[in-house]
């Protein structure tokens, strides 16, 4: 029988490699939704095909393991909280980044989310969710981390070219502009990714203060997923008149596997993500993030041919290392306070905030 600190190396080691192999999953998702864009799939459809079936997906594994916390009265902020996080989190945020993805590359695409730790320290410190003291040498590496990753998306942006080998895409759907110059498009694209991640910044915030009042993160993730698709789907209907797949190359086999990759597949990513959340704290998680960059990055070279730009593998550089630069200072502040305090109480509280996830 396996004693307490084997099966503590055993839970330790699942967690690294399965937070690898979550990253990986999700670099190669990138470039899947990539192929099934220049196919021509309408993106608000397949944000209703991935959310409703990650809802079912997840829905058995919420009612088994979480019936117990489940709110038995919904008061009106939290019903706004929710409705709130899955416009947000599902049908705005998803939208901004199938677009991003449409007129860039997986690679810029998987790259431009590493802003988010640094953005949601911003929003949670104006806030008065996050502790910020001018005189603390880690507020200021965060406050500077943050900066040099602002300054790495930027440089990303401007410095990397159209790509001429990037596959064709219909733009019969939301993005119709045939005409536009291709740097144009390109630095749309950016801007349409950037736009995602500050969604998905307060997003985050907003999750933390829902949690606070709905402590069931795998319900909460079905609920918002099953009613972004919804409101998605309602979108779609208003603007096209029906549920509008796109174009009529669009198979029966590529919509079953948007459905197990983009549904089954990452959801239950997210889900094992959130348990490591839980075990080890939002930091470790996302100290991971960066995998998805490289992934996609090779697998994008590999099928497609698209190649990055020494100016923008610069500006991905700046991004990874103001990345580490604020979760470096978040680290050592949390266990700062602990020492001080002479408890761990403060440390706990922290760690249990999902600002970082």
């Amino acid at each position: 029988m396996l004693g307490r600190g084997s099966g503590n190396r055993v839970e330790e080691t699942l967690i690294i490699f399965g937070l690898l192999a979550v990253q990986c999953i999700m670099g190669f998702y990138v470039v899947f939704v990539n192929h099934a864009l220049a196919v021509g799939i309408n993106p608000l459809f397949l944000i209703v095909v991935t959310g409703s079936t990650t809802a079912v997906a997840l829905l058995p594994f919420a009612v088994a393991l979480e019936r117990k916390n489940w709110n038995t009265k919904l008061t009106p902020v939290l019903v706004a909280q929710i409705v709130a996080l899955a416009l947000g989190g599902v049908t705005i945020f998803q939208l901004l980044m199938l677009l991003g993805i449409e007129k860039t590359t997986p690679t810029i695409a998987s790259a431009m989310p590493n802003l988010s730790p640094g953005l949601i320290f911003t929003i949670a410190a104006c806030l008065g969710f996050e502790k910020f003291d001018k005189q603390c040498k880690y507020s200021k590496a965060k406050v500077l981390g943050t900066l040099v990753c602002l300054s790495g998306a930027m440089a990303m942006s401007f410095l990397q070219s159209p790509p001429s080998t990037t596959p064709q895409i219909n733009k019969n759907h939301l993005s119709e502009n045939s005409n536009s110059d291709g740097y144009f498009d390109w630095m749309l694209g950016c801007f349409y990714l950037l736009a995602g991640v500050v969604v998905l910044s307060c997003n985050s915030v907003l999750q933390a203060a829902t949690l606070a009042n709905f402590p069931a993160p795998l319900s909460l993730c079905t609920i918002t997923a099953m009613m972004g698709s919804l409101f998605t789907a309602i979108v779609l209907v208003v603007m096209k008149g029906k549920i509008d797949i796109g174009s009529p190359d669009v198979s029966v086999m590529l919509i079953g596997e948007i459905c197990l990759m983009g549904g089954v597949v990452i959801g239950a990513c997210i889900a094992f993500q959130m348990w490591c959340v839980r075990k080890k704290g939002p930091v470790l998680v996302s100290i991971f993030s960066p995998v998805q960059t490289v992934c996609s990055t090779i697998l994008s070279a590999v099928l497609y041919h698209q190649m990055i730009s020494l100016g923008s593998s610069a500006g991905i550089v700046l991004m990874f290392c103001g990345l580490y630069a604020v979760l470096w200072a978040k680290n050592n502040e949390t266990f700062n306070v602990s020492i001080e305090d002479g408890s761990l109480v403060s440390s706990a509280a922290d760690i249990e905030k999902p600002l970082l996830s």
